[in-house]
């Protein structure tokens, strides 16, 4: 059946129906509601919305209606809170605490990143088109760089294409933890600074608006000390923070002084938090038309009107640190060419090339310094740009060539507007015609049809150079005439964009690009006022968006085009309009200002944000370009703009020529213009230097004042003066009719730089006189300014001589540096064809090093003068080092004094003639040490009075400075010379003393008047002098020295010569290469007493390293009065504190770069002081003086010498190398077992294990206590898995037992025992140290000194000095091994010896009060309590082995150093194997048998780097095997420290964790898994490099060289390294550069000039000779491999027993020309004296021609012991890809090899394991690219 249809009225009147349906339901719900015809519906969330108003402070609110306008009605229907004030500033509408954005969830996909997903707030919307769901990102980019972006994560919105920015890479180490929290309900964020937590940026105080076309971010500040946002102009450089509302968008606007908006766009600000100088700075990456309110709270709020917000946040120490991270991000500054550095001049509209003719004459008649003339957009056909007017600049073409025949450039100029219309004649404008061709314009909104609007040539089109094809159509047609007009440089304007037509000549469509929604206060209000319409098309984007991008994107375009024409010359770019980045190719002025005294003000602040900004080649027209300009106006700019960075006179057309010598050739105008250009020229060369630093570093050029004094309050508003760099101080007259200035000095010595005087003020507020043709200029004190004699161009004035203005500072002392390249080419600082120099001036020498000597100078330059302000007292004499020009490397001459003057009353020197060549280093020394610095002390004492000081015979003269002797000895006291006897071996002299003068002023220690000296020259490079008393015997050191068998009689062999001066007597020790004094004892004060002996000498230099053992606060001595007492003692290390060890050596660092040594073999109680002469005093409480000298010339040759003068030091076995673990206070030996096997489960390598004193019963020798009776069973079984054990003895030997006790028993029997002599009692001195008396039970409560009375033994000291001790000491070692337990090494410690009674338990000392108590105490550490304070006493007596007595007064110092033999004898003899014996005191030759500890430490952050020192010294000494206790000693540790210092301390020859009792465990597996993780990856790097280290231990042994050494060993060359102690190397090729501060996660590396490799990654780190901030996670220790050099290393295990199995590798770091060496030491590891019985395998390797081959030395390896090549990793191998490598045997045979090689890294990897190539005999190993 079929559907049935409806009719057609059938369905009209169902619809009719229907309709009536529906009226009837309306007119029931309208009847049943009363309202009219509304359904009802529920509100809305936003309906619903009740503000929460807090109460804040006033200047705390953000104003919630920016637009203006406000009422309550409408406030409230934002949503925001209404509440009046009478302050009108003060919004009146602000925020709730209810709006904005909450947190919906966070992740943090590593440490260094955090993203959030956030949801709006419901609430009323402010301008329509709120984004519901936002995302952030933020990341720690950098250790200072904080990035966090909030964006629409569903819709694309415009984000800024920034050229560099896009080129970083990130190089996180801080966790963002550290410096960001979010807050959740509402949004924010709180930005912290790391460290301290201090709050910087806190977004918490106002709600995050975004919408499509506003978005607000508020953030409440830490200080309202905020600097930069531009560009406008700003009255003052500090900003006012209230309610100041500044516009960003960049706008072709006059700067007159308003706070509109003109030429830039830089949403950049630094606020310096507190005098501290704490800094940061925000950068907002947003491009579009915005606003920035600063207000009182203090706070900053953004309303932007598109994009995202992307913001940066730089962290910095100093206001300059945070510039510099800014420049880091945005790109660096360009390096201007040298000339663009000279005085230019130009004008709008000479009208004829005439006219510019007759300017450039009449400034070169007058002799006016200038370099550069401009012409305008006159010079053009009808303002056309690629143009030249036919008729008034007919010679345009040629006009270049007129100014270069006098050394002067030519600027012009471009628009980026093209006309429309033909040329003159109705030729076509072919430049117009090819980019409509190429559709190079910006359009409009069609996105096809060019927008039109009118510049000055009339109608235009304007270039989109966002657009690839335009950029290309720009480059050809600056090309195309380049070739018509020559010229030299480039200047674009116009390029806001500017148009005189609103938005274009059709006007701007009505829609939300041109008339948004909120238009931020830009001036005129209109977006598209004096520019494009907002919703033309450009390639990036909108207008809209882009607008202030078009200068920076016309700025990238220009510097491709002005590559394509310039090619290698490096030319010039001045830029209008900017934005950040800019500065990496640009320079930029300060706009269109005006004649008049505002502008001339304003400038500063507008040079010095831009110098914020990142471009540093900045200027203000000079004398103004609007108006007629005054005669005293102009002439006031000229001298203050003849110091602008970008120094250029320019005016606009119709106004009076204000050039210089339009005022009339002999004006005051052009006279003062000249003197000022004049000093300008001559500092070119320092400003062209800080040029280069802001190129490579970012440091500002034109700096405020606070930049430098941050500290200084007053510094924060200082805005009328600037600073170049950070040593020239320019305060100009900025007002009308004044001859004076207000300034402020800041706290630092000022000189005039035009009278060289030093000023009496500063730290105060000045008013400076400053007439009409002068302008205030001072050079601060510690600068060293590079000059040039000037002349009338920079073309000329380079070809002059140069010289330096050295202005001392408050210690005399001076820096600076000098870069220097041809001024013109590109590059050069890359391609390092360049000159560098560092300068500085320490106690009157002058050090100019050359860091890079990359160019040569065609003009032959030199330095010719030299001043130095400052100086109190004319020059005795002046010298001139040309380093590395002599015959043995060095060339020292005399100044002659007609080329010195000294002016008395300005108290400056003058050194004329000098004939420096520039680019080679020099040192000048001027010997001027003050009087008082000449005084040698004669009351060392306590500070004495004038009639105790006048009764010795000596003079009394108070002095001001601090450290001078008011004490001091007469010009002739001391002794003379009575008869002289000389051969050719050496001479021998008589000397008596001068009895004018009294006694030493020490009754009890009579003076001998009669004296011999004997000098012997041993050798080529080492001589001895000795000085004693002919008539009686005195003590002299019983240790053996090694010298040689006769004496070197030939003169001309020897390094030295050696003067005597007779009245008074000293000994002058000269180099001969230099004529270089490095021992002069000609001073008064030679004393020679019974028990007092004091000798002074003159230093070559401060550089002075060595004596010990005391902690030193640095390794180079401060020579600033500081003495060091040396006498051994139980004493942990401290400032000042003599500790275990005595060595009086030293090294000392001539000003020429060589060193010497000296040793003073003397073991008597002493102390030696330094002063600024440079001197240094001995003083000695007897003995006799026998000085040792080593020539050297280099430091590590003086190391050397002396080693082979005292002993060569020990070869440690390879085991000793591993890692080992100690404490004091093991409970027992399952302890030991527990953390045994808790290392081996952590798998962290480790081979040593020690006991300390708890493993002995009662703490006595040789004795096993009960809790420790399964240490033998588990030393067995640790032995058997490849460990080691080593334990320890102390000494004193327990003599209380009741029982038998073998070790005291029959040393008793043997007479081993120190007594005193026999004339007194013939007793044991009995003291008290760690034995407890049989039977008590220790109460641990008591303090110590009843301890020490009530529970410890007597003991007896063993005199090692006997035979018979030996034996003795040798029995029990044996009995203890082959009885009780095995061990591997031995521990001796308490050597000094240490007692915990003060001379005897008996409690007085007998015989000689004297001993005890001398008549002359060095400053010892409880020196009130006599020389026997926690030791023997004095008067005890010892034995020598040839059978004579000492006492113990002379020997004390040698205890330790007796007992280390005897133990190492027994070791070696009960053992079988060489093993390691590590002792705690030493003196010189010790470490021939033993390694030393530095002791018991704390664990403090300062023990890291006083490590350091301390193992740089002990490697002076001789002492190789050496290191600290890792993570501390004494006090718990912390996490952080303890990991820090297991990185250090795996880099510790001697590598060992060792803490005391009572405190915490602090072994790697005591902490966590993160900790036990680091240890193990820093051990493993050990391990691998082992073979190397232990290489480094043969030359040690077999050479003398060092093991841990400085880096001024490898680099003396370089002053840079002469005080480095915070890095070391391991021999020649690896650098460590340890974190060593709390919370430090980035490390200052010194990177000497070589070629360096980071050791984890095999890359070139493209560094070298400059300090270079690197990054140090807490994870993460940076090592460095030298180039040149090969290390040997083989895959790390749990212990070396395992890694000694594994295959060699070789670690190839090649050196810039391809090469390397090394060597490769290899034995059975523990076998006695191998190295003498020449079983070893001794291997050199070099590389030359991509060839590594090896040598054999030496092999007479067992084969059990030998080794196979494995991997050979070659760094530096090249990008050409290398896919093949070839070995050949000693047999020929060649191996083919596979490789890998990384190209980026530039590592080759060659694994030779496969080939079983024995290492015992030589191969040679080929590779090469495969293009070859």
């Amino acid at each position: 059946m079929g559907k049935r249809r409806f009719t057609g009225l059938e369905v009209s009147l169902m619809v009719m129906f229907s309709l009536m349906t529906v009226a009837a339901i309306v007119l029931i719900v309208l009847f049943a509601t009363g309202e009219p015809g509304v359904l009802k519906n529920e509100p809305t969330e936003e309906e619903k919305f009740v503000a929460q108003c807090p109460n804040i402070p006033h200047a705390e609110r953000v104003d919630c209606y920016p637009d203006g306008g406000a009422s309550q009605q409408k406030c409230e229907q934002r949503g925001c809170c209404w509440a009046p004030l009478t302050e009108s500033n003060v919004p009146w509408c602000f925020f709730p605490a209810n709006q904005g954005y909450v947190v919906e969830s966070t992740e943090e996909p590593n440490r260094f990143e955090l993203r959030a997903q956030l949801k709006r707030l419901a609430s009323p919307s402010l301008f329509g088109g709120d984004v519901q769901e936002l995302a952030l990102h933020a990341e720690m980019q950098t250790s200072n760089r904080l990035r966090f972006k909030i964006y629409d994560p569903h819709n694309q919105r415009f984000e800024v294409r920034h050229e560099h920015v896009k080129s970083l890479t990130n190089n996180p180490t801080v966790p963002i933890s550290e410096t960001l929290e979010v807050t959740h309900k509402p949004f924010g964020l709180v930005v912290h600074r790391k460290g301290n937590k201090k709050v910087l940026f806190d977004t918490r105080m106002a709600p995050l608006v975004f919408s499509d076309q506003y978005l607000q971010l508020s953030a409440r500040l830490p200080s309202n000390k905020v600097y930069g946002l531009g560009e406008h102009v700003h009255r003052q450089f500090l900003h006012d923070m209230n309610w100041k509302t500044w516009p960003i968008f960049t706008r072709d606007s006059f700067p007159n002084g308003g706070t509109h908006n003109i030429y830039g766009h830089y949403p950049f600000f630094l606020c310096l938090e507190n005098e501290t100088g704490n800094s940061f700075g925000v950068f907002l990456m947003n491009s579009n038309a915005m606003e920035v309110t600063l207000q009182p709270a203090p706070a900053v709020t953004y309303r932007t009107i598109g994009g995202v917000l992307d913001f940066y946040i730089l962290f910095g120490d100093t206001p300059e640190q945070v510039v510099q991270e800014f420049l880091e991000l945005i790109g660096k500054p360009v390096m201007p060419p040298y000339w663009s550095l000279g005085f230019q001049l130009s004008r709008w509209n000479y009208g004829s090339l005439n006219e510019v003719k007759n300017t450039v004459e009449r400034n070169r008649a007058v002799g006016l310094p200038y370099d550069i003339q401009y012409t305008d957009i006159d010079y053009m056909e009808e303002k056309k740009d690629f143009t030249y007017d036919k008729t008034g600049f007919s010679e345009l073409p040629q006009f270049a060539d007129y100014l270069h025949e006098k050394g002067q450039k030519y600027i012009l100029i471009l628009d980026p507007a093209i006309a429309t219309s033909k040329l003159i004649g109705d030729v076509p404008y072919g430049s117009y015609d090819r980019g409509n061709e190429k559709k190079v314009w910006v359009t409009e909104s069609d996105g096809t049809t060019p927008l039109i609007g009118e510049v000055w040539p009339g109608e235009t089109v304007f270039p989109d150079y966002t657009k690839d094809a335009c950029i290309d159509w720009w480059t050809d047609e600056y090309e195309r005439f380049s070739k018509k007009v020559k010229h030299d440089a480039l200047w674009i304007d116009m390029n806001e964009v500017s148009s005189f037509k609103q938005g274009s000549s059709k006007g701007c469509e009505i829609n939300n690009l041109n008339y948004p929604p909120y238009t931020p206060s830009i001036l005129d209000n209109l977006m598209y006022s004096k520019t494009l319409c907002m919703d033309a098309k450009q390639d990036w984007g909108n207008h809209y968006d882009v607008h202030s991008l078009y200068g920076y994107s016309m700025v990238l375009a220009t510097e491709k085009a002005l590559q394509r024409v310039f090619g290698g010359n490096r030319t010039l770019m001045l830029t209008r309009s900017s934005f950040p980045g800019v500065g990496k190719y640009s320079g930029h002025w300060l706009g269109d200002n005006a004649a008049n005294w505002n502008d001339i003000k304003w400038a500063i602040p507008g040079m010095l944000e831009f110098g914020l900004f990142g471009i540093p080649y900045i200027g203000a027209d000079i004398c103004g370009f609007f108006d007629d300009s005054t005669e005293e106006l102009c002439r006031r700019w000229m001298q203050v703009g003849a110091f602008y960075p970008f120094s250029r006179n320019h005016n606009a057309e119709g106004y009076k020529p204000q050039d210089p010598a339009a005022y009339g050739a002999e004006s005051l105008l052009v006279r003062t213009s000249k003197h000022y250009l004049t000093i300008r020229y001559t500092l070119l060369p320092y400003l062209y230097t800080l040029f280069y630093k802001a190129h490579t570093t970012g440091e500002t050029v034109v700096r405020p004042v606070m930049h430098e004094f941050f500290a200084d309050r007053a510094t924060w508003g200082v805005d009328r003066q600037f600073l170049w760099g950070k040593y020239l101080l320019i305060t100009p007259v900025l007002d009308p009719g004044k001859d004076t200035a207000d300034a402020y000095l800041p706290d630092a010595v000022w000189y005039d730089y035009e009278t060289m005087e030093q000023l009496s003020d500063r730290k105060m507020a000045v008013t400076m006189y400053l007439p009409a043709d002068k302008l205030g200029l001072h050079i601060r004190g510690g600068a060293i300014l590079p000059t040039q004699r000037p002349d009338v161009t920079t073309t000329y004035s380079r070809r002059h001589p140069m010289g330096l203005i050295i202005a001392l500072d408050d210690n005399s002392q001076a820096a600076g540096e000098l870069f220097w390249d041809d001024g013109d080419s590109r590059g050069t600082v890359e391609t390092g064809n360049h000159i560098h120099y560092t300068f500085s001036v320490v106690l009157g020498r002058l050090t100019m090093q050359v860091t890079k000597a990359g160019y040569r100078d065609p003009n032959n330059i030199v330095f010719e003068n030299i001043t130095v302000l400052g100086l109190p007292h004319p020059p005795r004499s002046v010298s001139v080092t040309h380093v590395g020009a002599g015959a043995s490397g060095d060339n020292t001459t005399s100044l002659p004094n007609t080329n010195i003057q000294y002016d008395a009353d300005k108290k400056v020197l003058f050194l004329y003639g000098l004939s420096l060549t520039l680019g080679e280093t020099y040192v000048v020394q001027w010997d001027v040490a003050r009087e008082e610095y000449q005084r040698i002390n004669c009351h060392p004492e306590d500070v004495p009075d004038e009639a105790t000081c006048k009764n010795r015979g000596c003079l009394w003269m108070p002095s001001s400075v601090d450290g001078v002797p008011w004490c001091y000895y007469p010009p002739d006291y001391g002794y003379s010379v009575t008869d002289t006897q000389e051969t050719n071996a050496g001479m021998t002299v008589d000397i008596t003393r001068n009895m004018k003068y009294r006694s030493s002023g020490r009754p009890a220690s009579p003076d001998i008047d009669k004296l011999r000296v004997e000098i012997r020259y041993h050798s080529g490079d080492m001589l001895q002098f000795k000085i004693w008393d002919p008539a009686t015997e005195r003590y002299e050191v019983p240790v053996p020295l090694s010298v040689p068998e006769a004496p070197e009689t030939d003169e001309n062999k020897r390094l030295y010569k050696v003067v005597i001066t007779r009245k008074p007597f000293g000994i002058q020790v000269i180099r001969k290469s230099t004529g270089t004094k490095i021992w002069d004892s000609s001073l008064p004060g030679f004393t020679f007493s019974d028990m007092f002996i004091q000798v002074s000498t003159r230093l070559p230099s401060e550089y002075v390293y060595g004596f010990g053992e005391t902690e030193h606060p640095t390794y180079k001595h401060n020579m600033n009065y500081h003495t060091w007492g040396m006498f051994s003692k139980d004493q942990p290390p401290g400032y000042k504190m003599n500790c275990y060890g005595v060595h009086p050596f030293y090294m000392g660092l001539e000003n020429t770069t060589d060193a010497h040594g000296v040793l003073l073999l003397n073991s008597n109680a002493m102390d030696v002081t330094f002063q600024p002469t440079p001197a240094l005093t001995y003083r000695t409480l007897g003995g006799i003086l026998d000085f040792y000298m080593v020539l050297g010339p280099t430091p590590e040759m003086v190391v050397q010498e002396y080693t082979a003068l005292i002993g060569r030091p020990v070869l440690p076995a390879y085991w000793s190398l591993g890692f080992q673990l100690c404490r004091y206070g093991y409970a027992n030996d399952e302890e030991i077992k527990t953390l045994y096997e808790d290392m081996r489960k952590a798998g962290i390598p480790y081979d040593v294990q020690y006991a300390d004193i708890d493993y002995l019963e009662r703490q006595m020798d040789f004795v096993l206590d009960s809790e420790f009776k399964n240490l033998p069973l588990l030393v067995d079984r640790m032995r058997e898995e490849g460990m080691r054990f080593i334990f320890i003895l102390d000494p004193a030997i327990a003599g209380n037992e009741t029982e038998p006790y073998p070790a005291f028993d029959s040393g008793l029997e043997a007479d081993v025992f120190i007594k005193y002599p026999k004339t007194i009692s013939n007793e044991i001195v009995w003291g008290k140290v760690w034995p407890d008396l049989p039977g008590v039970i220790v109460n641990d409560s008591l303090d110590w000194d009843e301890q020490v009375k009530l529970y410890r033994a007597h003991a007896a000291f063993p005199d090692f000095f006997r035979t018979s001790t030996a034996t003795w000491w040798h029995n029990q070692i044996r009995d203890f091994y082959n009885n009780t337990m095995k061990f591997d090494g031995l521990w001796i410690d308490m050597n000094e010896p240490a007692s915990f009674v003060h001379g005897t338990a008996a409690g007085k000392c007998l015989g000689d009060p004297r001993l005890e108590n001398p008549p002359y105490m060095p400053p010892l550490e409880s020196k009130h309590m006599g020389l026997n304070h926690k030791t023997l006493c004095m008067n005890s007596e010892q034995i020598l082995s040839n059978g004579k007595a000492v006492r113990h007064y002379d020997v004390h110092n040698l205890y330790g150093w007796s007992h280390t033999k005897p133990t190492y004898d027994a070791l070696l003899s009960v053992t079988g194997k060489r093993g390691i014996v590590v002792t705690r005191s030493t003196y010189p030759s010790s470490g021939k048998w033993a390694g030393h500890w530095l002791g018991d430490n704390n664990s403090s952050w300062d023990q890291l780097f006083k490590s350091i020192i301390g193992m740089l010294e002990f490697s002076l000494f001789g002492i190789s095997y050496t290191g600290a206790d890792i993570c501390g000693f004494f006090n718990p540790s912390e996490y952080e420290m303890c990991l820090r210092w297991m990185q250090l301390g795996a880099f510790y020859p001697y590598s060992r964790n060792h803490n005391g009792k009572g405190n915490p465990r602090q072994d790697p597996v005591a902490w966590n898994a993160t900790f036990a993780e680091a240890s193990r990856k820093v051990l493993n790097v050990r391990y691998t490099l082992l073979p190397y280290l232990y290489t480094l231990m043969f030359e040690a042994h077999a050479k003398g060289s060092t093991v841990v050494r400085p880096l001024l060993h490898e680099f003396v060359n370089d002053p840079n390294t002469w005080q480095i102690y915070r890095q070391f190397l391991w021999g020649p090729a690896l650098l460590i550069t340890p974190a060593l501060d709390k919370g430090a996660t980035e490390v200052f590396c010194y990177i000497p000039d070589a070629r360096w490799y980071d050791y984890y990654t095999a890359k070139d780190i493209g560094v070298r000779g400059q300090t270079h901030l690197m990054p140090a996670p807490l994870d993460h220790i940076n090592l460095h491999v030298r180039g040149g050099h090969i290390l040997p290393w083989q895959k790390p295990e749990n212990t070396t027993a395992y890694s000694r199995k594994n295959p060699l590798g070789l670690i190839v770091a090649l050196s810039d020309n391809g090469t390397a060496q090394g060597s490769f030491f290899w034995d059975d590891g523990e076998g006695i004296d191998t190295v003498g019985r020449t079983e070893y395998l001794l291997t050199s390797f070099a590389v030359e021609s991509n060839t590594l081959t090896s040598t054999i030395l030496q092999t007479s390896l067992a084969p059990e012991h030998g080794l196979f090549l494995g991997v050979v990793k070659i760094w530096g191998a090249g990008t050409s890809k290398i896919s093949h490598a070839t070995l050949t045997d000693e047999h020929g045979t060649h191996h083919p090899l596979h490789v890998e090689h990384n190209v980026d890294t530039e590592e080759l990897l060659v694994d030779v394991t496969s080939r079983n190539i024995t290492m015992n005999a030589p191969f040679a190993l080929q590779w090469q690219p495969d293009s070859l």
